[in-house]
């Protein structure tokens, strides 16, 4: 008889159990990573215009110049443009919020995930002397996590790399993609034939074909979202000329935001 009154209470509270762990996986996402974080000792305020991403200068100052180096999170250039919630722990001098940085490079220091530029650095503080005192610091123990990437008004661009040279090498990056997804492949599609020709990654964020289609362009973008697995293809409202240029930017028309 008691055992009989047990038995739905008990399988209540596995089932509780259950529901805990499923919604605590759901979320899991959302959780922070403890690392370590550096900065870059060379430079200005803002990050390396030389960086591994091969977004240029662009890659020094875009977000206002908080942006990062990252090492396991590069992710031999897929993780290039990610943006990241990074936040310092030691709460004599770090904000609760910390900052958001964007991926443009790829490095290490002293067993880190992320080397900030130095404004992003001094930005995980309370104030701005307290970021001094912490750039004082060099290294510091942080917690981190993948966040939305958010430019307003802002479209994908395409950058036609300086290493072009029409018509025989195409190459390219990518800009201004928001969201939280992975640009995991690339075609480029002659408009007028309709007939596309998927992209070999060269390096970093920098696609790149050898005698590329000639005509009108369009670059169309696999999305990937790592959390659960979709993936998309964004096809662009606007072409790139049959006369492009190196050292060009192209607006998509398209914007991303998931």
């Amino acid at each position: 008889m008691a055992l009989s009154l047990l038995s739905p209470i008990v399988r209540l509270l596995i089932c509780l159990f259950l529901r805990q762990i499923l919604v605590e996986g759901a979320t899991c996402k959302e959780c922070f990573t403890h690392s370590r974080a550096a900065y870059y000792p060379n430079s200005d305020e803002h990050g390396n215009d030389q960086g591994a991403c091969g977004f240029g200068s662009f890659g020094a100052t875009i977000n206002e110049g908080d942006v990062s180096a990252a090492s396991l999170l590069y992710r031999d250039g897929v993780g290039c443009g990610a943006c990241y919630q990074v936040r310092c722990t030691n709460t004599k001098y770090c904000s609760e919020n910390g900052v958001n940085v964007v991926i443009t490079d790829q490095g290490s220091s002293d067993n880190t995930d992320f080397i900030l530029s130095q404004r992003a650095f001094g930005r995980m503080a309370q104030t701005k002397d307290l970021g001094v005192s912490l750039l004082q610091h060099g290294v510091v123990d942080v917690e981190y996590r993948r966040v939305s990437c958010n430019y307003p008004s802002k479209n994908i661009t395409i950058k036609i790399d300086e290493s072009s040279n029409y018509p025989h090498y195409f190459a390219f990056v990518i800009r201004y993609q928001g969201g939280k997804t992975d640009i995991t492949a690339v075609q480029l599609c002659e408009t007028q034939n309709f007939s596309c020709k998927l992209l070999d990654r060269s390096h970093g964020a920098v696609w790149a074909v050898v005698s590329p289609p000639s005509g009108p362009l369009s670059v169309r973008m696999l999305l990937s979202d790592i959390d659960n697995g979709d993936e998309s293809w964004v096809v662009p409202i606007n072409t790139i000329p049959k006369d492009w240029k190196a050292g060009e930017v192209y607006d998509t028309g398209v914007q991303v935001d998931y």
